[in-house]
């Protein structure tokens, strides 16, 4: 089986709250994702996502994606994407880092083993464990009272889990936290995630305002290294998010006890391929994860959804159903959030269907 045709696609996902923010001011209105489908000459046919978080939050941008993908594209035609280890070699041979950009291929080329087996994807990552997973929900940074306010809405969803953005001034973030830690429930779980928008010694602060709440505290710096100070200084549950980009971080991680859950991004590492090296250590390690993306719609709501429904449930932290947040759907199967819990579809492949309709034209086409 080759590569035939690579074509590109371009959506505007708007959230249904108008807007998301998070440390240092940052904030987006609309998610610009990029589609990817993946053409072989036995007719069978691939699709992949991508979306950055705007262009502030990790060294990725949308353009990017689709420029990247443009340029190492050409050179991937005539390549077996069911070879899936040789694939992801190509693609590091053609381009030095810039994951992102490699991660919707490299989706795409899973979709495509899945449909060639006559098998989801969660079959192919190891199989499904239990009849669904628990989902995370992020409250988007605003004043305290707000935040809290927002916490009864969502439980009403069915979410125990709450992902509080913070990391803006040290004194309005120890009000946030405990503002919504006063609305947690027996069996909630709390997570005050920073971002990287602290500096140390403002980080200190905050963890030690906090020593008696139940909250686990997230990324509160820009460095590993402020990060595992920050650690070593408080009694807090500890997650590293932005920092933890390969295999190399986590053992790094786990050698210094720098962390108790990691936060799994697939287009952070390269895509699913990456992303299973990673799970798979943290389940050998004893490392809970959060599996999740940057942002995206339905196909990367579909692949968190395989990925994190294979994993071992004790060490499934939490994961993320991001085509609940967005107002367009751009595929058909994807998991859909039930009661706060979302499951991995049964179809082969990803198990979704682009809905072109809402894709309109190509913004490229590559083929020979």
């Amino acid at each position: 089986m080759k590569i035939t045709r690579i074509s590109a696609y371009q959506a505007n996902l708007p959230l249904h709250e108008g807007s998301y923010k998070w440390s240092g001011g940052n904030s987006v209105e609309i998610f610009d994702s990029t589609v990817v489908a993946v053409e072989t000459d036995a007719g069978i046919t691939g699709y992949g996502e991508v979306c950055p978080l705007g262009p502030a939050y990790l060294p990725a941008y949308a353009n990017g994606a689709r420029t990247g993908i443009r340029e190492i594209g050409a050179a991937l035609l005539g390549e077996d994407p069911s070879d899936l280890n040789a694939l992801n070699r190509k693609m590091d041979q053609l381009m030095r880092g810039h994951p992102y950009v490699k991660s919707a291929i490299d989706m795409a080329a899973w979709d495509i083993l899945g449909k060639q087996a006559g098998m989801p994807v969660v079959k192919l990552l190891g199989g499904r464990v239990g009849d669904d997973i628990a989902l995370y929900r992020a409250i988007s940074q605003d004043t305290p009272e707000n935040m809290a306010a927002n916490v009864a809405g969502y439980r009403a969803e069915g979410y125990t889990k709450f992902q509080l953005k913070v990391g803006g001034a040290p004194d309005t973030d120890i009000d946030r936290i405990h503002a919504v830690a006063a609305q947690m429930q027996r069996g909630d779980v709390l997570i005050a995630d920073a971002n990287t928008g602290w500096r140390q010694h403002e980080a200190v602060r905050v963890a030690d305002a906090v020593r008696d709440v139940n909250v686990y505290i997230e990324q509160p710096c820009y460095s590993y290294e402020e990060c595992l100070a920050v650690r070593r200084h408080t009694n807090r549950p500890f997650v590293l998010d932005e920092v933890i980009d390969g295999l190399g971080a986590v053992l790094r991680g786990v050698n210094d006890q720098a962390m108790d859950v990691i936060n799994l991004k697939i287009s952070k590492v390269g895509g699913l391929t990456r992303a299973v090296q990673i799970r798979n250590l943290c389940e050998s390690l004893g490392i809970a994860m959060t599996i999740e993306d940057t942002w995206g719609g339905d196909i990367i709501t579909a692949a968190i959804a395989h990925l994190a429904h294979s994993t071992a449930p004790g060490l499934l932290f939490t994961a993320t159903d991001f085509n609940s947040y967005v107002t367009v759907s751009i595929a058909t199967g994807a998991p859909q959030r039930q009661n706060g819990r979302m499951a991995a579809p049964t179809a082969p492949g990803l198990g979704i269907e682009p809905r072109f309709d809402i894709l309109g034209d190509p913004v490229f086409v590559i083929q020979k």
